[in-house]
């Protein structure tokens, strides 16, 4: 593989042990792996910056596994400032880094970038995954790019948008009856050709990408850091990737903290939020996931353990909200802020609103929400909301 200088391998969460570039699937101490570097080498110079001619997540190249990716020039997407919802929130400052603008419209494009360009350093001919939707649509964007072929399981409440464009990237997709545990399952029982995985955790690189967010945040606040970051919590990826890329920026001198990181579930499928409220190290399924917010509609989270691990180390917390709260609130940023924020997204509106309700952020303080995806992915969805409410 065509690896950064600073790049290490991959070791494992649990015991630290090294593994080869090219390994998938968990470790052999049943955890998941995760690219290590060597934050010394990285010279980050004038303002913290990876030397690259790029605007894209790939301006931090140093701190990135792959010296030739496959690139759509996801990230470098805006942190907005939001004044009417912060002063309706009595906070500081609220802003919303906007991952709807990636190329797939979600900011798994951040993760199937260095993940389908780990399959192609490994000769992979084909790639494949369960996904709630956006997941799926992503990876066919990158194999296609990659020319490699891609093989989506969703399950049939996927949004439309979703399963058509895994189509049109070129993508081949199953459409699985039932929910993602449906997927999930239909993708080992029915794929027989052998596949280069890109499921979360499964592949190391997804999360590792989504570190990105945490180097632009920081970077957009003059390498300081917020005083909460609220992200959906579906996989668990995005609040395990966040909270890297904040770990590494203090461990690389580059930031002085790490700023609390909040998970936020709806509470039909909230086992991060009930295993963090139990103090627990490892999340229990639920057992009846009932929510209109497919992509975390996730009952047996691959990042559990890794997200409970973030929440922990960085003195966050889990938060959920229903239904109609996580709507109302993308709702509310759409027409407040001017932002398309998907259901996904909503949810951690919603979850801001919340440690504003409780006082945990206040008028002195700055928080950032991470919405995850377009709301283009889910407008039937908000459109819905607001039928129903006779609007």
């Amino acid at each position: 593989m065509e690896t950064s200088e600073a790049f290490l391998g991959l070791r494992c969460a649990e015991s630290d042990e090294e593994y080869e570039a090219t390994t998938t699937g968990e470790s052999d101490a049943g955890a998941h792996l995760d690219p290590a570097y060597d934050l010394d080498a990285v010279e980050w110079g004038d303002g913290g910056l990876a030397d690259a001619p790029t605007d894209t997540m790939w301006r931090y190249a140093d701190l990135l596994p792959f010296s030739n990716p496959l690139t759509a020039d996801e990230g470098a997407t805006p942190l907005v400032e939001t004044p009417a919802l912060a002063d309706e929130l009595g906070v500081g400052a609220l802003r919303i880094k906007d991952e709807g603008r990636n190329p797939t419209g979600t900011v798994l494009d951040r993760g199937l970038s260095p993940a389908v360009t780990a399959a192609r350093e490994a000769d992979a001919e084909l790639v494949a995954l369960a996904t709630p939707g956006n997941a799926g649509q992503s990876a066919a964007s990158y194999a296609g790019m990659a020319d490699l072929r891609s093989y989506s399981f969703v399950p049939s409440r996927a949004p439309f948008p979703n399963k058509a464009m895994v189509n049109v990237h070129g993508g081949e997709m199953r459409v699985v009856g039932g929910r993602y545990p449906d997927a999930e399952e239909a993708l080992h029982e029915q794929l027989q050709s052998d596949w280069h995985t890109l499921q979360e955790f499964d592949n190391p690189y997804r999360h590792d990408g989504i570190k990105t967010v945490a180097f632009e945040v920081a970077e957009s606040l003059d390498w300081t850091v917020p005083d909460a970051v609220v992200v959906p919590a579906g996989t668990g990826e995005v609040v395990a990737g966040v909270a890297k890329g904040f770990r590494e920026l203090r461990e690389a001198g580059v930031t002085d903290d790490v700023p609390p990181v909040y998970a936020a579930q709806p509470s039909g499928c909230a086992p991060i939020v009930t295993a963090h409220e139990r103090g627990a190290e490892e999340v229990e399924p639920w057992s009846s996931p009932d929510t209109i917010v497919g992509e975390l509609e996730i009952p047996n989270p691959k990042g559990g353990a890794a997200a409970l691990a973030a929440l922990a180390e960085t003195g966050g917390d889990a938060l959920a909200a229903d239904d109609d709260e996580i709507l109302e609130s993308a709702v509310a940023a759409a027409q407040n802020a001017g932002l398309e924020v998907g259901a996904a997204g909503g949810a951690a509106v919603a979850a801001a609103w919340r440690l504003a309700e409780d006082g945990v952020v206040g008028a002195d303080d700055e928080v950032v929400v991470v919405n995850t995806e377009s709301g283009t992915k889910t407008a039937d969805i908000l459109r819905s909301h607001l039928m129903g409410k006779g609007v």
